[in-house]
């Protein structure tokens, strides 16, 4: 290029590269989370309509400091897998555990809590947890839960599995008496029923599971194609965990800890 068309073209090339520059800036990745929405304290619809809890405000807090905007998708858990490998989502929001079946699908991020499960049973009850002890009961569990899984491979038919979509159905079934018996994380179990008059007739039995196969603890999930994105996930979560946010994202919702690391934030 000559240098006088070079001179003639440069006020253009300039304009242009302030343009480009521009639409960079105000061109903001966007990812799409999918998230339960049913599973209190950790996710819920708030009256206005809003998602709110723990998982979804620790994702908001996320997303702030990744600089990216982050939009919800609520939809039953058991869909949550098959959206996202059909792309419909770029992230699972919603406390997963790493079944083998799961892990050979998707990547699962750092844990974001620890929650063994627990059997809850009538206050009067001591069942034993065998074939023959349980044999005949109706148990209430969330379809395509980790839970699920753990009773058919255990039980199989020697107990009647009754399938929900989300636990608020399965406690709503236990008060009434329709149900013999649950099983679900402890976290859970303690602040949405046993912790609450309709709960206090049911106590947990069986000591801690890991339903979850070899690995303990939940995670969030990403596509097997992002784990780039999975790594950013993981560094902005560690330093929520490390400055403490997360604990105070977690106090607004309820008063156990979730996470070992939390210990480091405890005052007094």
């Amino acid at each position: 290029m000559s240098q006088s068309l070079l001179k003639r073209l440069t006020p253009y090339l300039v304009t242009l590269g302030l343009s480009v520059t521009a639409y960079a800036a105000h061109a903001q990745e966007k990812l799409i989370l999918g998230n339960e929405g049913a599973y209190p304290p950790f996710s819920m619809v708030d009256a206005s309509g809003t998602l709110t809890g723990v998982e979804p405000e620790l994702a908001r807090e996320m997303c702030k400091r990744m600089n990216v905007e982050c939009e919800f998708v609520v939809m039953d858990f058991k869909a949550l897998i098959p959206a996202i490998l059909q792309k419909k989502l770029d992230l699972v929001a919603s406390q997963t555990k790493p079944l083998p079946e799961r892990v050979d699908k998707v990547l699962f991020g750092r844990p974001i809590l620890f929650n063994p499960d627990s059997y809850v049973i009538p206050k009067d009850k001591d069942y034993q947890f065998t074939k023959e002890g349980l044999k005949g009961l109706k148990i209430g569990l969330q379809r395509g839960s980790a839970q699920a899984k753990y009773v058919q491979e255990t039980f199989g038919d020697a107990v009647e599995i009754v399938s929900f979509d989300n636990p608020d159905q399965i406690r709503l079934d236990l008060a009434s008496g329709r149900l013999d018996l649950s099983l679900g994380p402890k976290i859970s179990w303690t602040n949405e029923f046993l912790s609450k008059p309709e709960g206090e007739n049911w106590k947990f039995a069986g000591g801690d599971l890991w339903t979850g196969g070899g690995e303990k603890g939940s995670s969030w999930l990403a596509r097997k194609d992002s784990q780039e994105l999975l790594d950013r996930v993981n560094a902005t979560l560690d330093e929520i965990i490390k400055d403490c946010t997360f604990t105070e994202i977690r106090k607004k919702f309820m008063p156990v800890e979730l996470l070992p690391e939390e210990a480091a934030c405890r005052k007094g």
